[in-house]
C-alpha cells in the first residue's frame, strides 16, 4: 500500500470525505432540481459541436456553422453504430486521432451484451471517463442526500464488473471490458475505497475471481455493491455457500447500496428483496449505464429512471414506430412527449454522433426527466405482426411468477418457423420453478395477450398463431451456455430476444445435448 493509499484509507479521512460528500450531496441534488434541463441539454450540443469543430467528423458535418439543436439535426444524420464504423472508425483503427473528438482515443469498449452480432468498439475518451464519474457521483449523492446518517465511504465500493485486463492493441491505446477501464482509471487516493483489489480484478477465469470475491469480500467493510443482476445473485450464493448465512445484511452488516443494471430487474426483484435483511438499511439501486455513456439513475422518489442530463451527453429520441424511414421525426428533451415508445439516440463526449445505441424508453415524465426502459430496438417478436417488445415480456413473466409462486433466472425467446404458422418458443429457467408448467405457459399467454392488443389479434382462434411453447431448463442451463461462448461473467447478459430464432434454437440444441431439459409444454392449440 502506497503512502497516499494508507493516508486516504485512514479512519479520520474516511470520516472527513464521508462529511464532505454528504455535504456536497444535497447541494447537488438542489441544483439538479432547479436546473432548467431543456436550456443545459441546448448548452451541451453547442459545446459538443464547438469541441470537436476541427475533427474530421466536425469539418465533414460543417460544425462551425451549428448554432442550435436544429441545425445539428439538419447536418448530422442519425447513424447505426455499424455505419459509424463503415464510414469513420474502420480506416482508422486501432488509433484514432482528432477522427470525431480531439486528441487520441485511448480505449475502446468492447460491448458483450448480448451473444448476437460482432464485436463492436466504442470509443471512451478521457472526457468520456469523466462523464461517467459525474454521473456515478450524482447516484451516490442521491442516496447519502436522502440518507443523512449514511456512511458509504466509511467501507468499500464493490464492484463485480468483468476482467480488468487490457489488450494494448496500439501505443498508447487499449481495448476490453468498461469495467475494466473504469477500474484503471480509479486514482491511487480511492484504491482504498473500492473492491476488489487491481491484482485480483485482473484475474480473467471467472470461476476463480468468483470463488476469490466470495472468499475476500466477506473479511471487507461493504457499503454498496454493483453489478449484473444474473451474476450479483450468483456470488451471493457462493457467499452463502460460504459463510452459512443468508441475507446480505447478515454477511455485510455496513452494506447501504446494491446498485444493479444492465438487464430488465423485475424477474429478479422477488429473489433479491428476499436475500436483503434489514429492508430499512439497504437500498435497491438501479442503473441505465451503457458502453455509450451512462444515461439514467432510479429516481429515489419514484419508481422510474432519472435521466442525466448534465455530463457532456445530447440525447435525441427518435418515435419506434419510425424506425427504419429515411427521415424520422427527431425529438429532444425540448420537444418529447410522455407515453411514447422511443429510440434514443446520442451525441457524446466521446465522438459518437446522432449514434442509435439500440434501446428503447418511455418517458412517464419531461420535467423531471423520468423514464421507463422498455428495451431494445432489436428485441421484438413481429415476424406473425404480434409486436411483442421486451418490457411487455419481463413484466408479463414477473407477474404470472409472482401469482403462482415460481422465481424466474433467466429466460429466452425467440421465433420458430414451422408449417402454415410459426409460434414463439420459451426457454426459462427457474430458482423456483410453478407447479403446472402448463398452467404457467397458459397465464402468460393470457397476461400478454391483455397487454398487446396484436398479440391478442394474432392469437385469435382458428387464424392465429399457436400457444408458444415453453421449455424449463434445468438450473445453470444460461450459465453454462453463457461458459460455452466464452461470455461467462462481468458484463455479459443473456440475449433475451431473438425475432430470427437462430440463437434460439441453438439454446434449444444446447439443453438437449447437455440432458439439461427439465420439462417441456409444446406449441398450440391455435386459439
Amino acid at each position: 500500500m502506497s503512502l497516499m493509499q494508507s493516508v486516504s484509507g485512514a479512519p479520520l479521512t474516511r470520516a472527513l470525505v464521508n462529511r464532505s460528500f454528504s455535504l456536497w450531496s444535497r447541494q447537488r441534488m438542489s441544483a439538479l432540481a432547479w436546473a432548467d434541463v431543456v436550456d443545459t441539454q441546448r448548452k451541451t450540443i453547442r459545446w459538443l459541436v464547438k469541441t470537436a469543430a476541427d475533427t474530421r467528423f466536425g469539418q465533414d458535418h460543417q460544425f462551425r456553422s451549428i448554432r442550435k439543436v436544429e441545425d445539428f439535426q439538419s447536418a448530422v444524420p442519425v447513424r447505426t453504430y455499424e455505419q459509424f464504423y463503415d464510414e469513420y472508425l474502420k480506416a482508422s483503427m486501432p488509433r484514432a486521432e482528432n477522427l470525431s473528438w480531439p486528441g487520441v482515443v485511448p480505449f475502446y469498449a468492447l460491448t458483450s451484451g448480448t451473444t448476437q452480432g460482432a464485436t463492436k468498439y466504442i470509443p471512451v475518451t478521457r472526457k468520456m471517463v469523466w462523464s461517467n464519474l459525474v454521473a456515478s457521483r450524482t447516484m451516490v449523492a442521491q442516496h447519502m442526500a436522502a440518507r443523512r446518517d449514511s456512511k458509504l465511504f466509511h467501507g468499500k465500493f464493490f464492484f463485480l464488473g468483468g476482467s480488468t485486463a487490457l489488450e494494448e492493441i496500439a501505443p498508447g491505446v487499449r481495448q476490453g471490458d468498461l469495467s475494466g477501464i473504469a477500474a484503471l482509471e480509479v486514482t491511487d487516493a480511492l484504491r482504498p475505497y473500492t473492491f476488489p483489489p487491481l491484482g485480483l480484478a485482473l484475474e480473467t477465469d471467472w470461476e476463480k475471481k468468483l470463488a476469490a470475491f466470495a472468499e475476500r469480500s466477506v473479511r471487507e467493510p461493504i457499503t454498496l455493491i454493483s453489478g449484473v443482476p444474473s451474476w450479483l445473485l450468483i456470488l451471493f450464493e457462493r457467499i452463502f455457500e460460504y459463510t452459512g448465512k443468508s441475507t446480505l445484511a447478515e454477511v455485510w452488516p455496513t452494506l447501504e447500496m446494491v446498485v444493479h443494471g444492465g438487464v430488465k430487474f423485475e424477474p429478479y426483484r422477488s429473489r433479491f428483496e428476499a436475500i436483503l435483511g434489514d429492508r430499512s438499511r439497504i437500498r435497491l439501486q438501479e442503473t441505465y449505464p451503457c458502453s455509450e455513456g451512462f444515461i439514467a439513475i432510479e429516481d429515489y422518489a419514484t419508481p422510474h429512471l432519472r435521466l442525466l442530463f448534465d455530463h457532456g451527453i445530447f440525447y435525441e429520441f427518435i418515435p419506434v414506430d419510425e424506425l427504419g424511414s429515411a427521415r424520422p421525426t427527431r425529438h429532444w428533451l425540448g420537444t418529447v412527449r410522455p407515453g411514447i415508445n422511443y429510440a434514443i439516440v446520442v451525441s457524446t463526449c466521446a465522438g459518437m454522433w446522432a449514434h442509435l445505441i439500440g434501446d428503447t424508453v418511455r418517458f412517464e415524465s419531461v420535467n423531471p426527466p423520468l423514464l421507463t426502459f422498455t428495451g431494445r430496438t432489436k428485441y421484438t417478436l413481429s415476424a406473425f405482426g404480434e409486436h411483442l417488445i421486451s418490457e411487455e415480456i419481463e413484466n408479463a413473466l414477473a407477474t404470472v411468477a409472482a401469482a403462482q409462486n415460481a422465481t424466474v433466472s433467466e429466460w429466452h425467446v425467440g421465433t420458430v418457423f414451422e408449417g402454415a404458422l410459426g409460434y414463439h418458443r420459451y426457454i426459462v429457467e427457474f430458482a423456483t420453478p410453478p407447479a403446472d408448467l402448463k398452467a404457467f405457459r397458459d397465464a402468460l399467454d393470457a397476461d400478454l395477450s391483455a397487454r398487446n392488443a396484436d398479440y391478442q389479434a394474432h392469437r385469435a382462434e382458428g387464424v392465429g398463431i399457436p400457444a408458444p411453447e415453453l421449455i424449463e431448463a434445468k438450473p445453470g442451463t444460461f450459465r453454462e451456455w453463457m461458459r460455452s461462448k466464452g461470455k461467462l461473467g462481468g458484463q455479459h447478459k443473456v440475449p433475451r430476444m431473438d425475432a430470427a430464432g437462430k440463437v434460439t434454437q441453438e439454446i434449444v440444441d444446447f439443453v438437449a445435448s447437455g440432458g439439461l431439459l427439465a420439462r417441456r409444454v409444446g406449441a398450440g392449440p391455435g386459439g
